[in-house]
């Protein structure tokens, strides 16, 4: 560093090297919470060289780590911070983009002597020997937090429940050194792997941290409120994870696990483009159940609708709409559970050239010998697919019916689905968005995995008149 780096940071070095509290205090002029100071006494503190925080929701673990990550830059050297997370959308839009807000509220003389660049953040006058770089973790590539050799070495893992194995264990040979600390954050997601470990059989090790909304002067008691009553409770996995700070329960007969369907919906998926799209919905009339529809493509669902107390004809001018969007390939296929109301809407569609197909979900399905009904080989066909990887919208009402729908076994050893009576008794709603998923997973243009079907994609929509 040239001599004028120097002064400046000696300054820094001399004063906050083991008070990263006081440097939020006074450099960047936040007051943590007591639970984000004691995270960040933790790591200043070098008998404490691994830290893992569980924690619900909102509660300001992407501003703390931002704040050790701008602390170890500015009071260490030579340096080395890297950090990582499962989902682009984590990683670059949620975390580096909190620390970079973080950067711009320091005073000029500190702003200058970093150079922000849109992965990575170096120091003036040293980029190669004080940095801190962000890399997206990914199986085939588990070097996102290895081979940071330095004097001074932190690395981060956000949302850590769904970052690799393979990351954790290649990431352990960089943290050899006596200057080294390893934070993991995030939500507890899963009830195994690498981060639920290190809060119960590594627990020895770890110095850990669980903070829950209940606790957080940032989440509202409001949105508290809502989560208790939109999972069924303060019981459900939901609320445990997203409230609480806690991991789920093991469910046994739950059918698609919580860890999946919250990757799912941070994550990004290629499909190739020619993949077939499809409609699927779930009707409802009047009442306060909902019709929904899901628009998917492959292993992606790009949109979901959902509308109360329209009749069966307004329900079928909305499909019509969604059916005739700009979509940058022609609809194949339009399913409707033609059970009971959804009959009507099925006639409607096929009366106006759609092609619509219905789907009967208490007929007989194709292994009699292991499912009760078409509805259960549905479900766990969808439970198959979202072992894959596969992206669903952030939609609240969409991951609250996916994670509690429950299954049973029937007399003769068939597995079957609860109804949507016992589910809205138990939950106090029907889980028309999940059902609506389902019911796409009965295309003949896609199968379960995603994948699509040999056939001749039609080039031109089929014109749609005398529209309801």
């Amino acid at each position: 560093m040239n001599q004028s780096n120097v002064s400046v940071f000696q300054q820094i070095f001399d004063r906050y090297e083991n008070d990263p509290v006081g440097f939020c205090t006074d450099i960047l002029g936040v007051e943590p919470q007591e639970w984000q100071a004691e995270l960040l006494r933790a790591v200043a503190d070098p008998e404490v060289r691994q830290c893992s925080t569980v924690s619900g929701h909102g509660t300001g673990k992407s501003s703390a780590a931002s704040w050790a990550m701008i602390w170890h830059m500015l009071t260490r050297y030579p340096q080395k911070t890297l950090v990582t997370a499962p989902t682009s959308g984590q990683l670059y839009d949620a975390l580096f983009a909190e620390f970079k807000t973080w950067i711009k509220k320091l005073p000029d003389p500190l702003q200058q002597q970093l150079i922000v660049k849109q992965d990575r953040v170096e120091l003036a006058g040293a980029p190669s020997e004080s940095f801190c770089a962000a890399k997206l973790s990914r199986p085939e590539q588990p070097e996102a937090l290895a081979g940071a050799h330095s004097e001074n070495i932190l690395l981060i893992a956000d949302e850590a429940s769904g970052v690799p194995e393979q990351v954790f264990e290649s990431a352990l040979g960089s943290t050899s050194g006596s200057n080294s600390t390893f934070l993991l954050l995030g939500n507890g997601v899963r009830s195994s792997g690498f981060f639920y470990d290190t809060h119960h059989r590594l627990k020895p090790y770890w110095k850990t941290f669980r903070i829950s909304c209940l606790d957080s002067p940032l989440v509202s008691p409001a949105y508290v409120e809502e989560m208790r009553l939109k999972y069924g409770g303060e019981e459900s996995n939901a609320f445990r994870v997203r409230v609480l700070g806690l991991f789920p329960k093991s469910d046994d007969d739950t059918v698609i696990a919580m860890e999946h369907v919250e990757l799912a919906r941070h994550r990004k998926v290629y499909q190739p483009r020619e993949t077939p799209i499809i409609i699927a919905a779930d009707i409802a009339r009047f009442g306060d159940d909902s019709t929904v529809a899901v628009v998917r493509q492959g292993r992606r669902v790009l949109e979901v609708h959902s509308w109360k107390k329209l009749d069966l004809m307004q329900t079928s001018g909305r499909l019509v709409e969604l059916y005739q969007r700009d979509w940058y390939l022609p609809v194949e296929e339009v399913l409707i559970d033609s059970v009971g109301l959804g009959s009507g809407v099925l006639d409607r569609l096929r009366e106006l050239g759609l092609p619509a197909r219905g789907v009967n979900v208490g007929e007989a399905p194709s292994m009699s010998e292991k499912y009760a009904n078409l509805r259960a080989e549905l479900w766990f066909e969808l439970a198959d697919w979202f072992k894959g990887e596969v992206s669903i919208p952030d939609n609240e009402e969409l991951v609250r019916d996916l994670v509690a729908t429950r299954y049973n076994y029937r007399s003769n050893g068939t597995l079957a689905i609860e109804s949507k009576a016992e589910t809205k008794k138990r939950l106090g709603h029907s889980p028309d968005y999940a059902d609506a998923l389902m019911i796409s997973m009965a295309s003949r243009a896609i199968d379960a995995r995603g994948q699509y079907r040999r056939h001749k994609v039609r080039t031109k929509k089929r014109m749609v008149a005398n529209v309801c």
